[in-house]
């Protein structure tokens, strides 16, 4: 067998192993709250194969010592973003702010209504509360980048709209700021029209599309 090929056979047991060490059947049809962290571990293990396999002049041996080190650091990420997930969860009183944990970061996504008035970039009193515990929240967890993602519907000009867009994105940063968190940590941008997450051709297509995301990356090591 080639050297290449069994770079590819270890890194496919690799996988395997993983995915396996992922599957509890005791949480099948359940939730299992360490679900993030494992699938941290599988992606931070395929990825730190395929670097390991690369970098080393073993390929066999660089692709098993990659792997273990890339799954270490990836189960490390998906721990971290599930503490903050739930404590965000517990501490966010607001079930119209959602909270997604994809595995590599957190997304809260807020709707336009409850943030700001028709076209307007000014923050609800009502909101700024929760932005200012999503700070805290920030400042408890340090080691992330967030960006602050503007999106509106497709009403109106684009260019208005991917004005509004950032507008709205500067305006939440500057609420996270006045919060504590540094200005080197949280990056700004305005999406207008461009990235619908719904259908504009209904009222409620298009309310879904008008949103603030606040996406919580964690830094590598």
């Amino acid at each position: 067998m080639t050297r290449a090929r069994k770079s590819m056979t270890v890194m496919a047991g690799i996988s395997a192993l993983l995915v396996a060490g992922c599957t509890d059947p005791g949480q099948l049809g359940g939730t299992n709250p360490n679900q993030k962290a494992q699938t941290g571990a599988i992606l931070g293990g395929l990825v730190g194969a395929g670097a390991g396999a690369v970098l080393s002049d073993d390929k066999t041996k660089g692709a098993i010592i990659g792997g273990v080190l890339g799954a270490a650091g990836g189960a490390v990420y998906g721990s971290y973003l599930d503490r903050q997930e739930a404590e965000l969860r517990q501490n966010l009183d607001n079930e119209d702010i959602q909270i997604t944990n994809t595995g590599d970061r957190l997304i809260l996504t807020m709707p336009e209504d409850i943030l700001f008035n028709v076209d307007s970039s000014n923050i609800s009193p009502v909101l700024r509360g929760d932005l200012l515990t999503v700070a805290r929240s920030l400042q408890d967890y340090p080691d992330s980048t967030v960006q602050v993602v503007g999106h509106t519907d497709n009403t109106g000009g684009a260019d208005h709209n991917q004005a509004l867009s950032e507008r709205r994105a500067n305006a939440v940063a500057d609420v996270l700021h006045e919060g504590g968190v540094p200005f080197n940590r949280v990056q700004t941008f305005g999406r207008g029209e461009d990235q619908p997450v719904a259908s504009n051709l209904t009222e409620e297509g298009r309310a879904q599309n008008r949103r603030v995301d606040i996406v919580i990356l964690p830094n590598a090591a």
